[in-house]
């Protein structure tokens, strides 16, 4: 699980690709909850959480290099 500030310190090219690892990790265990595979049920939680956290700090950088 990542920190808010772990993630801040990633470089956009990190942080694009952190996000692409987690969607894939997202589509993994969706299909395992789907073919009935799936133990920890957490985890879908937990990705779907820091892929908002991503997604959050990229739109805060965007929108300070837009006011700069």
């Amino acid at each position: 699980m990542y920190k808010a500030g772990d993630i801040r310190a990633k470089t956009p090219d990190e942080l694009s690709t952190l996000l692409l690892d987690l969607k894939k990790e997202q589509f993994n265990l969706r299909f395992q909850r789907a073919t009935g595979q799936q133990e920890g049920t957490g985890r879908i939680r937990e990705v779907r959480r820091e892929i908002a956290r991503i997604k959050t700090i990229q739109a805060e950088r965007i929108r300070s290099a837009a006011q700069s």
